[in-house]
């Protein structure tokens, strides 16, 4: 089916697409049970009071070293909502002996990652970085618990940062007040889960550093943290390093309690909240109610129900909202923290269908649940599905780490994790109906409508009066100073890398042509398989854009023998998932499921990639739903930025032609043309295969042998469309104008070489020093010395033919024109300044790393070995990406940085409310077309309705 249009840029963790069905449609097949291993840790205390948590895996070459501070939202003080986000950002950023973001180069420099979150109930901050570095790291967190440094300057900068971040997640998506803002202030009365956790610009901008460092020495030491780490270590060299760094930090001086004991009072009585926004596209209906925290025994049953009502295309919401035709997208979860949550259900409402009906029948689908016994096959799904994805999250030993981690801090238990999986393994269709009738109860509802009108909060102000919350008591301690760099402590040198063998590539041709590739990634039960046919969006007509991703899209609607409801119970049953998609040089099927149910969920993969036959009704109602969520995506100034950028590009060729279509494109595409489309396309001389996971190579080959080796068609294989990248095009300057932008988006655009040519990796080199990660020159002109932007990146994606290489970012509507010219100078300085070979050694590792972790997890292996097939590229090459950059010279990369990034070549596009900065466009490149959003046309390079003014 097609993908949620909720989560493109909206932010949205809370609302997962959800897509339900009829209880008789549920596959009646008894499934394999599906079991996820436990996680194995070991646990021990310091002192004082630091928690540690060790998770050894001596099958990967790197090693995950996570903070966890029992410091959320929740704690945030009076008047200072989003200060615990705030802070988050703050205590990453320097120390007494690391200058500021100095942690950024510490982890990319040796091919690392890292980052930071926070939540309602915690703030983690978190690493993955090749074993040797254990040290290094855990140095680095002594650093930020015992001595950071809390400054104006860094205050300063963050909170920018942050009002940048609110704006990009917040007020430029068109749901983004509503899951942020709408939801929480009536989910809750009296708890501070009512306020935003990403806080509000009036209360950052009202903070100061007094309150910063009030919060500091109020809520961190180690008696409010766990360090967890997982991956390939030594256990006893671990406690070593933990006692070495951790074990002389004091407990908190004057320690704040971080326990809540309030809890929230029951409703008596529903409430009505209709609410406003000023780009909402399509109206959204709903209901939410209060539910208990995390560790109540009602949450796995509630869990389950939650399952039942929303996971997957044969979940109930989907059956009554969306294959009706009433809605868009129906959502159902219920969201908890350790002291409540809350429980929701809405759709996001078909225009041509009636608000008073949407909600009719979610309340009709909850009265269901509340007086009927679910069936055994829709309970069996559901937990099927559940610990297929807990099968999914522990594939990994960071996987693992997080997974505890969050169960933790909502719980206190770390072995919460694997309670909660037993647990729902337990729950029986009594216990739904009990926990439906409880939860479900019409007398402690919210209804809540949202649809276009003013930004105006007062819309779904709570009617209950907002409690005063907690404050800090004063900071005693001085601010401290980076110190001066003789004077700095040096971060530890690396230890003695672990021996790690890199699983072996095997390949098999079958009689008909079909490619395989299998490698067994990993021994956690799980597997993903990635078929690869011809098409993708440079082969479809213009006037049919989104033609190839509409077949493979809707692939699993039906085929001679099942229906789609049938389908998708099959699939859910097993724990499998399954979905279609289409890039620009070809499309592809993925399907992922625990490996003891690979083999039947791959018999129904199989027969619907040869022989998918798009129902009328299905895709009359899915062509409507595709053209509804490209709707809310011209709402949103990142995702339009991004359309009109292609289409500049590559004018009137083939990579010129929108992969999701345009409204008009998709409204003309018939039954015929897929079902023509497939047969053209989906070939098995030009099919290739991918498995991967806890499998071994010979039996994926024999899995894929016995699924597609009998697959044969009369016709010839189809033959690549040519140079669909097309000649290059003239360098313009557009102004999408968007009155209602939360936020404009900024994009400059230069051609980049096609992935075989000799030219790739010394710019993919060249390129991570303009914008590759929080390390590239981009992130620190943009966000770090001036905090314009969340982020600001630049990157080219891998192609057949010549690639667009863009730098981009979100800003506020009034520094448009200075990010713009930041590109540029940026640009500039990349073609013109020599790269040095010590600059270039850590950029290789900082790409090499990223790659390496990719290639650990089934999914990662497939994504990038599809990648490199679609493009013409062998799979030995994802082996040999660390040696290809090793041997491009400085030399090259500043040839290709000079050859490709030049400034004057660069396209620039920037949607966003224009009357704020297009003086100030025009006095730098005068030649500047504006084009009304609602006048925009994608199908051409002249957009409809260029004109200079």
């Amino acid at each position: 089916m097609l993908r949620s249009i909720l989560t493109a840029g909206t932010g949205l963790l809370a609302l997962a697409a959800a897509q339900p069905a009829l209880a008789d449609d549920h596959a009646s097949r008894e499934a394999a049970a599906i079991t996820a291993p436990e996680i194995e840790f070991t646990q021990w205390t310091l002192d004082n009071g630091l928690r540690v948590i060790a998770i050894p895996d001596d099958t990967t070459g790197t090693v995950t070293t996570s903070l966890w501070y029992e410091i959320g939202s929740k704690l945030d003080p009076e008047g200072r909502s989003g200060f615990a986000h705030l802070f988050e950002h703050i205590l990453s950023r320097k120390t007494e002996n690391m200058p500021y973001n100095m942690i950024y180069g510490l982890t990319a420099d040796i091919g690392g990652t890292r980052n930071a979150s926070n939540g309602t109930d915690r703030t983690n901050y978190y690493e993955q970085v090749p074993a040797a570095y254990l040290e290094q790291m855990l140095w680095t967190h002594r650093e930020r618990m015992a001595f950071p440094v809390v400054d104006e300057e860094v205050f300063n900068r963050e909170r920018d940062v942050v009002k940048e971040e609110l704006r990009q997640r917040v007020l430029a998506p068109p749901y983004g007040r509503f899951s942020r803002f709408v939801i929480p202030e009536n989910a809750y009365d009296v708890l501070p889960h009512r306020r935003p956790g990403i806080g509000s610009i009036e209360d950052l901008d009202s903070a100061t550093l007094d309150d910063a460092l009030a919060f500091y020495e109020a809520y961190y030491g180690p008696d409010t943290a766990t360090l967890i780490v997982a991956g390939n270590f030594q256990m006893d060299q671990l406690r070593g390093l933990v006692d070495q760094y951790f074990g002389d930090i004091p407990r908190r001086k004057n320690p704040v309690d971080v326990t809540i004991t309030e809890r929230e009072p029951e409703r008596t009585e529903p409430r009505v909240v209709n609410s406003t926004a000023p780009n909402v596209p399509l109206p959204l209906v709903g209901t939410i109610w209060k539910l208990p925290g995390e560790a109540h025994p009602d949450m796995a049953a509630i869990e389950v129900m939650d399952a039942i009502m929303s996971r997957g295309d044969n979940s109930r919401m989907h059956a009554a909202l969306v294959r009706t035709g009433k809605a868009v997208q129906a959502v159902h979860f219920a969201q908890t923290s350790e002291e409540a949550g809350v429980l929701a259900q809405f759709a996001v409402i078909n225009p041509t269908a009636n608000m008073e009906e949407v909600a009719g029948i979610l309340v009709t689908e909850r009265d269901k649940m509340r007086n009927e016994r679910v069936t055994d096959a829709e309970l069996a799904e559901a937990k099927s599905e559940i610990a297929a994805s807990a099968l999914r999250r522990r594939e990994t030993a960071r996987g693992r780490a997080f997974e505890l981690g969050e169960s933790l801090v909502s719980t206190g238990d770390p072995y919460h994790a694997d309670k909660r999986l037993a647990a729902i393994a337990a729950v029986t269709a009594d216990d739904v109906r009990r926990v439906a009738q409880k939860y479900y109860d019409p007398q402690k509802r919210t209804d809540i409508t949202y649809v276009k009108g003013e930004d105006d909060p007062s819309s779904y102000a709570n009617p209950v009066p907002m409690s005063e919350f907690r404050t800090l008591p004063a900071a005693t301690g001085e601010i401290r100073e980076v110190k001066p760099e003789g004077e700095r402590m040096a971060p530890p040198e690396p230890g003695v890398s672990p021996e790690v063998i890199a699983p072996e590539i095997v390949e098999a041709t079958l009689d008909n042509g079909i490619k395989i590739v299998a490698v067994q990634t990993g021994d956690v039960p799980i597997a993903s398989m990635s078929v690869l046919v011809a098409g993708g969006s440079r082969s479809d007509p213009r006037d049919k854009a989104g033609l190839s991703q509409m077949a493979a899209a809707l692939a699993n609607t039906g085929t001679a023998d099942m229906s789609a409801t049938e389908i998708a119970a099959k699939f859910e049953s097993l724990g499998a998932s399954f979905g279609g998609g289409a890039g620009s040089d070809g499309a592809s099927f993925s399907l992922t499921a625990p490996v003891v149910n690979m083999a039947e969920a791959g018999k129904v993969a199989a027969s619907i990639i040869r022989g998918a036959t798009f129902p009328e009704d299905e895709l009359a109602r899915e062509r409507k739903r595709a053209i509804d969520g490209l709707q809310v995506s011209l709402k949103d100034p990142g995702a339009l930025s991004r359309f009109v950028v292609r289409t500049a590009m590559y004018g009137d060729a083939g990579y010129g032609t929108q992969p999701g279509g345009t409204t008009d494109s998709l409204a003309a595409i018939t039954r015929d043309d897929l079902a023509q489309h497939r047969a053209e396309y989906w070939h098995p001389e030009a099919t290739q295969i991918i498995i991967s996971g806890g499998i071994a190579p010979d039996k994926a080959i024999e899995l894929a042998t016995s699924l597609f080796g009998d697959w044969s068609v009369e016709t010839a294989a189809p033959a690549a469309p040519a140079d669909p990248a097309g000649a290059e095009q003239p360098v313009r300057t557009i102004v999408v104008d968007m009155p209602d932008a939360g936020q404009a988006s900024v994009i400059a655009a230069v051609r980049a070489p096609e992935r075989a040519s000799a030219d790739y990796y010394p710019l993919v080199l060249a390129n991570s020093v303009l914008g590759g990660g929080s390390s590239g020159r981009l992130f620190e002109e943009v966000r770090t010395k001036r905090s314009l932007s969340y982020g600001a990146y630049s990157g080219f994606a891998s192609r057949a033919d010549d690639s667009i290489l863009t730098a981009s970012a979100q800003t506020k509507n009034e520094s448009a024109d200075e990010v713009a010219q930041l590109f540029l100078d940026e640009f500039t300085r990349l073609g013109s300044e020599p790269l040095d070979e010590d600059l270039l050694a850590k950029r290789r590792l900082y790409l090499s790393g990223g790659y390496s972790r990719s290639l650990e997890t089934s999914s990662g292996f497939n994504r990038i070995v599809a990648s490199l097939l679609q493009q013409g590229i062998g799979p030995e090459e994802a082996a040999a990406y660390a040696s290809r950059l090793e041997s491009v010279t400085a030399a090259e990369a500043n040839k290709a940085a000079g050859d490709y990034v030049d400034p004057a070549k660069a396209t620039i596009v920037i949607v966003g409310d224009a009357k704020q900065f297009i003086d100030q466009i025009r006095e730098m490149r005068p030649d500047v077309e504006v084009i009304a959003a609602t006048d925009l046309d994608l199908s051409s390079a002249d957009f409809g309705a260029a004109s200079g003014e």
